[in-house]
Order: C-alpha cells, then sequence, then structure tokens
C-alpha cells in the first residue's frame, strides 16, 4: 500500500465530537420545556374534560420522536443531505399545497395549516422551514460566485421565498410568512451578497407586508390592541393584559414552580404560545434572563460554527448553521416579544419549550443538523492536525519550543484557471473564486 494510500486511510479513520454547549443547551431547553409544559397545562387540561398530564405526555412523546430524528440527522454524512437539496425543496411546496387538499389538510380556527395524520395534526410550515435552509444552503454553496456578483443569482432564492410566503398567505399564517423571508434575507447577506444590491428587494418587500399585515382586520386589531392592550382588556387585548399580569407577578425570582394563577384558565394558550409568561410568572425575572441566554448562547455558537465551516471552506455546513442560528434567534425573540409586550401577538412558538408536536419534532431535527455540522467541523479539523503533523520537518516536530501544528496559517493556494469548457454547473465563470463577505459592502 503506498504512503498516500496509507495516510487517507487513517485520515478516514478520525472522527469528530459533537458540540459540548451545543449539546448542554439543548438538552437543558428540552428539560425546561418538559417541566413547563407540565406546569402550564394542568388548567388547559382541566378545561378539555381530560387528565391533567395529558398534554405532559403527550409532549413527551414528541420529544421522544423529534430525539430519534434528531439521532438519525447526527448520524448522517451532510454531503448525502445536500445531494438531494431539489428534491426537499419540491417537499416544501408539496406540504404546503397539500393542507389544502380536502381529507388531508385539517382547519382549526380558521386556519388551514395542518397535515391530519390520524393520530395527531402535523403543521407544515415546521418542517419548511427546515426544509428550506437546507435547500438555500445548497444554492448559496453552488452558486456563492454568481449570488455575489449577479443580481438573477440573488433573485432567484427571493423568488423561492417568495412563492412560499404566497402560500403561508393563503393559509393564512402571516407570522411564519415574516420568519421565512427574514431568514432568507439573513442567509443572502452572511452567503456573500452586498448590502447595497440588497436595499432594492428590502424597500419593495417592507411596503408589500405592511400592506398584507393591515388587509386583513383581525391583524389591524392585533396592532392597535398591541398598543394600548389595557383599553379593551376584556376582548381585543384580552391575551397581551393577561400575559402582562403573569409577568408582573413574577417579580424577581417568582411566585414558584407550579404555583401560577394566569395559567389556570386566565391567561390563553398557556401551555403554546403563552409560555413565556407562565415562567415569567414562576420564575421571575430570573427565569426570563436564564432563557433569553439559552436562547443567546444556542444562536451564538451556532453563529461561531459557521463562520468556522466558512473559514475552512466547507460553506454547506457553514450556511446551515447561519440558517439554523437565524430561526431560532428570530423565532424565540418575537415569542418572548409578544409574551412581555415587545411585539404584537403573533401565533409563534417558544423553539423547544412549547408544546407542539410539528414544533418540537422539526426543532429536534435542526438541532440535530447543527450537531452534526459541529461533528464534521471538528473532524475536519483533526484531519488537517494530523496532515500538518505529518508533513512537518521532524526537527520542528521533536522541537518543544515549536509552534503548535494547529496553530499554523492554512497554505496559500493560487486560485487555478477555470477553463470555459470544463465548467460545472453551479461554478462562476469569473477568473477565481469570490469568497463571502458575510454581508460587508464591497
Amino acid at each position: 500500500m503506498s504512503d498516500s494510500a496509507r495516510q487517507a486511510t487513517r485520515l478516514d479513520a478520525i472522527g469528530g465530537h459533537f458540540d459540548p454547549w451545543l449539546l448542554g443547551i439543548s438538552c437543558a431547553l428540552a428539560c425546561l420545556g418538559v417541566v413547563m409544559v407540565g406546569s402550564a397545562s394542568i388548567g388547559v387540561a382541566d378545561g378539555h374534560d381530560v387528565g391533567p398530564f395529558y398534554f405532559l405526555t403527550r409532549h413527551v412523546v414528541f420529544l421522544a420522536i423529534g430525539l430519534v430524528g434528531a439521532v438519525w440527522v447526527m448520524r448522517t454524512e451532510l454531503k448525502t443531505i445536500e445531494q438531494h437539496n431539489q428534491w426537499l425543496l419540491l417537499v416544501c411546496f408539496v406540504l404546503l399545497i397539500a393542507v389544502f387538499v380536502p381529507g388531508i389538510g385539517r382547519s382549526v380556527n380558521g386556519a388551514r395549516r395542518w397535515l391530519n395524520l390520524g393520530f395527531s395534526n402535523f403543521q407544515a410550515v415546521e418542517a419548511v422551514k427546515l426544509l428550506y435552509i437546507v435547500w438555500l444552503a445548497s444554492y448559496l454553496k453552488r452558486y456563492s460566485e454568481e449570488v455575489t456578483a449577479t443580481w438573477g443569482a440573488m433573485l432567484k432564492p427571493i423568488g423561492v421565498a417568495v412563492a412560499l410566503v404566497m402560500m403561508l398567505l393563503l393559509q393564512p399564517d402571516f407570522g411564519s410568512s415574516s420568519l421565512l423571508l427574514a431568514i432568507t434575507a439573513g442567509m443572502l447577506v452572511l452567503g456573500g451578497v452586498n448590502m447595497p444590491r440588497m436595499f432594492g428587494p428590502v424597500l419593495i418587500g417592507l411596503p408589500v407586508l405592511a400592506v398584507v399585515a393591515i388587509a386583513e382586520p383581525y391583524r389591524v386589531v392585533r396592532l392597535t390592541s398591541f398598543l394600548d392592550p389595557w383599553q379593551d382588556p376584556f376582548k381585543t387585548g384580552y391575551q397581551l393584559t393577561n400575559a402582562l399580569m403573569a409577568v408582573g407577578r413574577g417579580e424577581w425570582l417568582g411566585v414558584g414552580l407550579g404555583a401560577s394563577v394566569q395559567k389556570l384558565s386566565y391567561l390563553p394558550e398557556a401551555h403554546t404560545d403563552f409560555i413565556m409568561a407562565v415562567i415569567a410568572e414562576e420564575f421571575g425575572f430570573l427565569g426570563v434572563c436564564l432563557v433569553v441566554g439559552l436562547y443567546a448562547g444556542l444562536a451564538g455558537r451556532a453563529f461561531w460554527l459557521g463562520l468556522k465551516c466558512v473559514e475552512m471552506r466547507r460553506h454547506f455546513a457553514g450556511y446551515c448553521a447561519f440558517g439554523i442560528a437565524l430561526w431560532m434567534s428570530l423565532q424565540s425573540f418575537v415569542s418572548i416579544g409578544v409574551n412581555l409586550g415587545l411585539l404584537p401577538t403573533k401565533g409563534l412558538t417558544l423553539p423547544m419549550i412549547s408544546y407542539g408536536g410539528s414544533s418540537v419534532i422539526m426543532t429536534c431535527a435542526a438541532l440535530g443538523l447543527l450537531l452534526r455540522v459541529s461533528y464534521e467541523l471538528d473532524r475536519a479539523q483533526r484531519q488537517v492536525a494530523r496532515v500538518r503533523n505529518e508533513t512537518a520537518p521532524p526537527s520542528a516536530a521533536n522541537d518543544p519550543g515549536a509552534p503548535s501544528p494547529t496553530a499554523a496559517p492554512m497554505p496559500s493556494r493560487k486560485p487555478a484557471p477555470v477553463a470555459a469548457a470544463t465548467t460545472s454547473r453551479g461554478t462562476s465563470r469569473l477568473q477565481q473564486r469570490v469568497e463571502p463577505t458575510l454581508g460587508r459592502i464591497a
């Protein structure tokens, strides 16, 4: 066996490690979710004439299913996931169309957002978020040069996002539509689109979203009640006023786990959309800071992983990390802001904490993908360190005062000329690769 073959075998035998910070934060959010769903759902269960632990039991079952999905994603190579990116985008459209098919889609409170699975309902948009992020990450990797340099490549993912948003608005689901557009804009900026080029779509999109927001009377009522919920505390401002009373009762340290009063049929959707208000009441300001800190740590670690992946030219992994970080940070920000009266009421759950089968399962899968990114990044760093150690001169390898191989700078590579006849699909016709600017103005 040749030296190169033996070296390849040794590199393939090198494994990686899952990021302990991500794993710890994910487990902490999951455990906190189990505790708070059990506490917040008692009054809701009594109103539905079911057992006191009905929603808790279902939440644990959904969490177990999500953990199985997360483990499966964690054991799947990213290159395998990337190979199916076009099919994943097709599944996004199929899911959003299926909610309108009689017998498959189901309407709840006047909105057709759910798929009837028999034993439970599944909210299609929760799967769409993750599948769309994977497709967009693959697109940004394949067309990174064009996205940076041309209008057409930048507008294509925006067009796909607009098509998905139009289908979401038919359900209707304005909150998820806004979230999907925000994720798209954020990933494009982090993927290398220059900020001046993004101003055009943003300047066009914001007025359109404003028109859509005020087109429906119930959305206008939400906006006006958000500005002054105490003007009509028993009708339009009922949700927000009860949420604010729960937050106020918590003060600094809370009233204690299980001692919330607002969750007892006063606060609507106490186990889903307004579970943060119950946390504030039972654990006070300290509990709110803990939850905010967990989400900040999750998003910050995900962004850090994305930057490290991009530095090592593992662009698909980096963009997946960016997309999931944007998803978790934006959705948690909106959910917490609604509970604290900072934002108008939206039907967005608190990831990994709120009750909800589809949300819990798909959030677990997303965190599993993020952990897979951390695994492959760590494996790549170990492989690079092994190669540098084996190619280092013997004197440098035996010198204890020599710098560590892992701290050595990446060797510079001159861009090879790209022949027009051998240009592959998704490769720019520019002379050299243009690395993402991460939103910096060129």
